[in-house]
This record gives structure tokens, sequence and C-alpha cells, in this order.
């Protein structure tokens, strides 16, 4: 990766006031949303209306994320930290990883099991994220008049949309469970460890899909005239 891609700032503007940082992939965006700023256009901010206490805290904790997984970042003193704070694995990335269990799937089952995770009834992603839209209360009471429409527009998510998500994968799954089929693609390896190896592969690569050219269009007939009717 770039070193001007891992480079960010954190500064506070000199007109605005606000403490922005600038710079950064999209893992340092997502630290800097999980430290509490909000993505604008080309950079972020702190949220309005804290106290400055607050702004320092939040942009030294910030600083001290970034740089604890080897991002340089040029601060205000008041930001700057010798400090470095863990990043822990983030459960989005862990939902993402069932991406990775499914392209390297070799049975219909590996597909289902990580399927499951989605759907299953009691615990899955699914009904968790229904009940995260249905939690739509907190809305209604905050006294602004577009909050009964936000808290009407997270239901409608959660009984409408995510209903046909859900309905569609737990189908899907289903099926998968009853095949009990190898993906042709993807066979456990058989061969011996070559001597330039240290380890053997536990899945075969895949083969050069085979394309199959597309005929070619005919050729195009001569105009037919047109005669004269007496």
């Amino acid at each position: 990766m770039p070193l001007a891609e891992r480079h960010l700032t954190l500064r506070r503007d000199p007109h605005s006031g606000e403490v922005l940082a600038r710079g950064g992939d999209a893992v340092a965006r997502s630290i800097l949303e999980r430290t509490g700023f909000v993505p604008v256009v080309r950079y972020h901010r702190l949220p309005k209306n804290l106290d400055p206490a607050e702004e320092e805290r939040l942009a030294t904790r910030a600083a001290a994320r970034l740089q604890a997984v080897g991002y340089p970042v040029e601060a205000d003193t008041a930001f700057a930290t010798e400090h470095r704070e863990p990043y822990y694995l983030p459960l989005g990335a862990q939902v993402a990883h069932l991406a990775t269990r499914i392209r390297e799937a070799e049975f219909t089952e590996d597909v289902a099991a990580a399927l499951t995770e989605l759907t299953a009834d009691h615990d899955g992603i699914l009904p968790a994220l229904a009940d995260v839209l249905a939690a739509a209360d907190f809305y209604e009471h905050l006294g602004d008049p577009a909050d009964a429409y936000s808290a009407k527009r997270l239901r409608y998510l959660s009984g409408e949309r995510l209903a046909v998500i859900d309905s569609d994968l737990r189908t899907t799954r289903n099926e998968l469970a009853d095949r009990h089929t190898p993906h042709p693609h993807r066979r456990p390896c058989t061969g011996e460890v070559g001597l330039g190896e240290t380890e053997a592969s536990t899945v075969c690569p895949c083969p050069v899909p085979v394309t199959t050219p597309l005929p070619s269009a005919p050729a195009a007939l001569p105009p037919v005239p047109v005669g004269r009717h007496r």
C-alpha cells in the first residue's frame, strides 16, 4: 500500500474550529468512525457541539488507535500521544469472514453451515439485525418532526425488506443442506508435497474455466427489391 494512502493528519481547523482527520485508507476510516468521527466527502470530523475536553479525548484516542496498527499520524500537539491502543477485529470483519468460508467451501454442507450463521432462528445475524431495526421506538420520542418517519422507515426495513432477504437465504441454505454435493472445482489435493514446497495445499486450485466461443453472426441478407405492382 502506498505510504501516501496510510498517512493521516489530525488537526483542529483554524477557520471552522472543527477537529478534522484527513487521509488514510478504508481501515483507517473505519477506525475513525469507531472512535466517534463522522465521515464527510473528503475527510472525517468530530460530532458537533462537543466540549473541548471531549474533542481532545476522542482525537487523542483516534491517534492512539491509528498508530497502534502502523498508520503515520501527524497530529496537533493537543492530540499527540505515545499511547498505543489495541485495535480488535470488529464484528463486521468477523461476519465478512463468512464470505471467505463460502469461497473456499468444498461441499454444499460447508456453504449451508456458513449461511446458518446468517439465518439461525435464535441467534443468527439476520434475526439480530431485524431486532436492531425494530428498536425504532428510540426515534419516536426525540421530538423532531422527522423522527416519527425515521422510526416508521426502520420498521418497514425490518418487516418487509429484510424479511425477503431472510426468506431467500433460508431457502438456499436448506436446499444446500440436502444436496451433499462436492464442488466440482474444489476437490482435496492428493498429490505429495513437491521438493520446493514446505506444505501441501488443502484444496486443489480451480481449473481454468473453459470459454465457449460465441457463434459468429450470420451474414446479412441482401435487401429484397421492391417491385412495382400493376
